[in-house]
């Protein structure tokens, strides 16, 4: 056991809340900033997968159209037809993505963006327990201060003020530190309560859209190929007995 010399010359000052408490006030609001950080980046990464989407089908639209207008097409019937019907499969697919982000948008961004307006409030209660606990401590700082004082009458008036406002400054931040410490782990919680509505929509109209995708692809997929059922292995076969073809002309050279 260690021996400090000078433990007599000073008396411990009172604290108004405990360590552990405070600790395990620190830990909630650590779990609701971490919280508010996921969210802002679940908006963004909402509103990033909208604008891929409108991406994707207009890449592909340009493809069609750069196509058509485009010497490889000029001359060759067929082949100007099947971009053609391809260019219309693609007009369908875009209505289908505008569907997908609208129902995103309902479902998915603008309850994200709700939920994220919570958290400036949350941080404005942190703020004003905080500055609650911090007049608590200076109160009791005080009633300290003119307890170890001579009892003249002054002093007296003064400690008996001091103690008023400590029980007032006292009050005051136990109501707020109770409502907060109590709302902060129901905050918590809700979030999978919340989010779970979010997430089966997301999931239910992404199965919607890509059916109404593969449709589409499938009835061009048939009109391009007729009624031939070729496998991937066919194609690839084709591909690369047409590319010995061109690399057997005497105006190529194979590297």
């Amino acid at each position: 056991m260690s021996w400090n010399p000078f433990s007599r010359l000073s008396a411990p000052k009172k604290t108004v809340i405990s360590r552990t408490a405070e600790r395990e006030f620190e830990k909630e609001v650590k779990k609701l900033e971490e919280l508010d950080e996921v969210t802002r980046k679940l908006y963004k990464d909402a509103k990033r997968l909208v604008e891929a989407n409108n991406a994707v089908t207009k890449s592909e639209r340009k493809l069609t159209q750069d196509l058509l207008t485009s010497a490889f097409c000029q001359g060759e019937d067929t082949l100007h037809r099947n971009v053609e019907e391809w260019d219309h499969a693609v007009v369908k697919l875009d209505l289908h993505a505008q569907e997908l982000n609208a129902v995103m948008q309902k479902t998915l961004i603008d309850p994200m963006k709700k939920y994220n307006s919570i958290f400036p409030n949350v941080q404005a209660a942190v703020k004003k327990r905080e500055q609650s606990l911090q007049e608590f401590r200076k109160c009791q700082a005080k009633v300290d201060k003119y307890q170890e004082r001579d009892r003249t009458g002054q002093n007296v008036v003064k400690l008996d003020q001091s103690k008023k406002s400590l029980a007032l400054a006292k009050e005051d931040f136990q109501v707020q530190n109770s409502a907060i410490v109590e709302d902060m782990p129901k905050l918590y919680e809700s979030r999978i309560d919340y989010f779970h509505p979010s997430l089966e929509a997301l999931i239910r109209s992404q199965v919607t859209h890509n059916t109404e995708a593969y449709k589409v692809y499938s009835e061009l997929s048939s009109t391009l190929c007729g009624l031939k059922n070729y496998t991937d292995d066919d194609y690839k076969s084709r591909m690369q007995q047409t590319l010995s073809e061109i690399k057997a002309l005497s105006i190529t050279v194979d590297d």
